[in-house]
Formats: C-alpha cells, sequence, structure tokens
C-alpha cells in the first residue's frame, strides 16, 4: 500500500548499512540471541561433527528504523530485506560447513519502535569431539558457540534471550539414535591476542545420550553368545575332530565383530572404547582357548613310548584337580585294583585244576598262575593221588603227553593215577618226566613271552589312559575358569557404563 511504500522511502532514504544503528557512537549496541532446535540430524563420530536444525532469533532495537504509526496509517511491522539494514554479524565460531554460515537470509521483522527481530534457520554443521570412552553407552557434550565476528563488547554486546535457560526445544523432533538430554546456555567473554577489547559470546551445549537398543542387539549380544561358544570347545570330546576348527571359527566371528566397531569409531589414539575392550578382551580370551585346545589334544594323543606322566604331573591332574572339579574316579583304578588282588591270590594261594570245569578255564587261569608260581619260586602243587586236571581232560591237555600218563610223579611232574605196579610206576615217572620236562620249560617260556607281553600292552594301555584323563581333567579346569571370566567381564562392563538402556 501507499503507507508502507511511503515509509520504505522514509525509512531506506538515507540509510548506511555499514553504520551501527545507535545515536551515540560510544554507546553499544545488545543484541539478544536464542536459538530453537528442531531436529539433530546426524553425529558423525568418525570426522566428530554434529549436524543439527536450527533457527536462530535475534533481537536488537535499530535507532533509524523507528516511526508513528498514525503518520503512516496505523502500520506498526514491516518485513524488510537483510541486506538493505544493518544485520549483526553473528556467526557459529565452531563451524564445520564449507560454507561455514550455514544460515538461510530471511526477511528481517521491523516493529515501530525501532525492534527489529531476525529469525533465520539453516543446518549447522559443528566441530564436536566424541568421546568414545563408554560407546555404545556414551553421552556427548557438543558445544555451539555463537558471536560477533567483527565487533567487540565495547560494540556490540550479547546478550541471551532466554536469561534462565537455554535454547527452545518446544518444536524438537526426536532422534532415532540419540535422546535429547537437554541445551543449556552460558554467556562468557573472552580476549584474543589479536585485540585487548573482549569479546562477548553464547555458548549452547547439546547434551545427548546414546541410545543403546541398536548397539546392544547388534553387537554386544552376538559377542556374548560367542564368547559362550568357547565353553563348547572345552566340552567336545577330542574323538570328535573339529574341537580345534570350531575354537578358530570362534576366533574368526569376533575378528569380523571387531572390524565392524572399528568402522564405526573416529581413528584416535586417547582412548580405547568400552566396547572395544570388551572385545579385544573376548578376542585374547578364544585366543587362550585355542591354545588350550592344542594342550589338551596333545594330552590326549600322547602316547607311553614318547612320554612319561611325572609323579607330580599324576598328583595335580590325576589326583588333587579331579577331586576339586568334582570329577569321576577312572575306572583304571578300579579294574587296577581288582586285578592286583586276583594276581597276588594267584601268587600265594595253592590253586587246584579240579576248581576249573573247561579247558579254556584252564588255559587262562591256572596256566598263568603256574607261570606266577614259578615267577615267586613255587612248583606245581601236585600229590599223590590227586586230579589236577578235570575229569575227562587228563589226557587230553596237550597232544605232546603220553595217553598213559603215570599214577604219581615226582615234584616236578603231574599227578594222575593210573592202574600199574610200584616198579613200573617209579619208571615211568622217571621216563614221563626227563621226556616232559625241555616241553614244559618251553611252554613256559612262550607263556611266560605272552604273559609279559600282555602286562607291557596292559601297562601302555594305562599310561595312555592317565593322558587321556589328563585331558580331560585339563578341560574341565578350562571350563570353570572361562565361563567365571566370561561372566565377570560381561558384568564388569556393562556395571561400568553409565547407562545401560
Amino acid at each position: 500500500g501507499r503507507h508502507q511504500r511511503k515509509l520504505l522511502d522514509k525509512l531506506l532514504k538515507n540509510y548506511n548499512t555499514l553504520e551501527r544503528p545507535v545515536l551515540n557512537d560510544s554507546d553499544p549496541l545488545t543484541v539478544n540471541l536464542g536459538v530453537t532446535l528442531q531436529q539433530i540430524i546426524d553425529v558423525d563420530e568418525k570426522n566428530q561433527i554434529l549436524t543439527t536444525n536450527i533457527w536462530v532469533r535475534m533481537i536488537w532495537t535499530d535507532e533509524y528504523l523507528s516511526w508513528n504509526e498514525s503518520e503512516f496509517g496505523g502500520l506498526n511491522q514491516i518485513r524488510l530485506d537483510p541486506k538493505r539494514i544493518w544485520v549483526p554479524d553473528i556467526l557459529m565460531y565452531n563451524s564445520a560447513d564449507e560454507r561455514f554460515d550455514g544460515t538461510y537470509p530471511t526477511k528481517v521483522v521491523v516493529s515501530s519502535s525501532g525492534s527489529c527481530l531476525y529469525l533465520p534457520p539453516g543446518i549447522f554443521k559443528s566441530s564436536c569431539k566424541i568421546d568414545v570412552t563408554y560407546f555404545p553407552f556414551d553421552e556427548q557434550r557438543c558445544n555451539m558457540k555463537f558471536g560477533s565476528w567483527s565487533h567487540s563488547g565495547f560494540q556490540v554486546d550479547l546478550q541471551m534471550v532466554n536469561r534462565s535457560g537455554g535454547a527452545d526445544l518446544t518444536p524438537y523432533m526426536p532422534n532415532g539414535e540419540w535422546d535429547l538430554l537437554g541445551m543449556p546456555a552460558k554467556r562468557s567473554e573472552f580476549k584474543y591476542d589479536c585485540c585487548p577489547e573482549p569479546y562477548p559470546d553464547i555458548t549452547f551445549t547439546v547434551n545427548i545420550r546414546r541410545r543403546t537398543l541398536f548397539y546392544g542387539t547388534n553387537l554386544l549380544v552376538p559377542c556374548v553368545l560367542i564368547s559362550t561358544l568357547t565353553l563348547l570347545v572345552f566340552t567336545m570330546p577330542p574323538e570328535s575332530g573339529e574341537k580345534l576348527s570350531l575354537g578358530i571359527t570362534i576366533l574368526l566371528s569376533l575378528t569380523v565383530f571387531l572390524l565392524l566397531v572399528a568402522e564405526a569409531m573416529p581413528p584416535t589414539s586417547d582412548v580405547v572404547p568400552l566396547i572395544g575392550k570388551y572385545f579385544a578382551t573376548t578376542l585374547c580370551m578364544v585366543a587362550g582357548s585355542v591354545v588350550l585346545t592344542v594342550l589338551t589334544l596333545n594330552f590326549h594323543h600322547r602316547s607311553p613310548e614318547t612320554s612319561r606322566m611325572s609323579r607330580a604331573v599324576r598328583g595335580v591332574l590325576l589326583e588333587w584337580l579331579p577331586r576339586l572339579l568334582c570329577m569321576p574316579s577312572r575306572r583304571e583304578d578300579k579294574s587296577e585294583g581288582a586285578r592286583d588282588r586276583v594276581r597276588e591270590a594267584l601268587r600265594t594261594d595253592n590253586i587246584s585244576m579240579n576248581s576249573f570245569k573247561t579247558l579254556d578255564e584252564l588255559s587262562s587261569h591256572n596256566l598263568l598262575a603256574s607261570l606266577e608260581r614259578r615267577e615267586v619260586g613255587h612248583d606245581f602243587p601236585l600229590q599223590a593221588g590227586q586230579h589236577d586236571f578235570p575229569p575227562g581232560l587228563s589226557n587230553d591237555l596237550s597232544p605232546r603227553l603220553p595217553r598213559n600218563f603215570p599214577t604219581a610223579l615226582p615234584a616236578t611232574g603231574f599227578n594222575i593215577p593210573v592202574s600199574a605196579t610200584a616198579d613200573e610206576t617209579g619208571l615211568q615217572c622217571t621216563r614221563a618226566a626227563a621226556r616232559t620236562s625241555a616241553e614244559t620249560q618251553q611252554i613256559l617260556k612262550e607263556l611266560r613271552y605272552i604273559a609279559n607281553h600282555f602286562r607291557d600292552k596292559s601297562e601302555d594301555d594305562k599310561a595312555a589312559n592317565e593322558w587321556r584323563y589328563a585331558a580331560m581333567t585339563v578341560d574341565r579346569l578350562c571350563l570353570f575358569i572361562f565361563a567365571i571370566f566370561t561372566m565377570v567381564t560381561t558384568g564388569t562392563i556393562l556395571l561400568s557404563a553409565p547407562h545401560i538402556l
């Protein structure tokens, strides 16, 4: 309208945009500054940049832009281009934008009293030092420092619009990754080396807290599950052949997750993130499990020919640790004790052949018993008139024994009665003893070799079983140690975080 055109002509006729709008040049111009946070767009941890959508609000009084409303048809407000009037050069000092100033130049609302309201919106990229100590349970404090770039405090006095609070958070739209805790403001003055005058500034601090649901679901829970799988390595039997490959697979899986965490972290050496410590600790634990698995397999596959268990190792791995870990006792202990008792009985007792009913029992027990008696200095306990063979087996023990065997033998022969006279019996005993003495000695020699062979094999099997039991003991010990270590590590990481959810 004509009133507005008339007013614009009057206000801008002799107006100089370079002149500070004060009546006295020695007086400072007060500029009230405030911001309205619309949205947190992004927090770039790698580049340490905070991107926000903010409306900046600046209010000041221009002495050259006032008028009498009655002279201009009651017009109390007009909108002017910021390029045609004086506007304070308020900028964000810690801007990381390529253009430095990311505001859009909107119109300045001028009232009849000379009050000017400038509300430019903008996408601000501010540099922010990201503290990743407790990542992903971290809280960040990002500063946005506003001030006049060329005017000192003696020329432009910068004040806060809302002196009691900070930024206006009414239209704020929540972020999916960060929770906004607040945005307080603080006014301060600073003297630079170039100029003795104080330069006031207003710093808005964006307090945000990371929401941990995403990282907990995609990083922490898989890491805990993978570290728990390490316990299965110590429960898998060595005979399966997959014990070592399972540990290496778990190690590679943790390495992949560690690379994912490293991509999200800024390349800084100031501090190691909390999740990085957890992954590194778990990685060392899994690597240690692989080493102990190799040791367990070494124990399991040891042979008596190459390794003999020392008394100290036997006392620790076969006696002390199994009792401490509540492991079942070895079967070899019971069977070996029964075998010793039988062997002692065979050495000390006179066992008659009549106690055996079959030839198998005779060959498997009585001949070995005879061998044991000869080893300890006993002869065959044969007496006159006593049958040492079961009925029906007296003349069929060996094809080399004579069919007509004598009734009585001396102490070195067999004692089986047959129908003969006393002189003939003595003569037959002498001939039979001479004829069977060499054969008996050869049989005893062969039996002694067989018995020694089986005894050595039994000792070797016993030693191999001891190494296998030692491997089981190491597996059980590692199972308990790694289970406790996993629970303590996970609990320590969670308790050291400033917040969980």
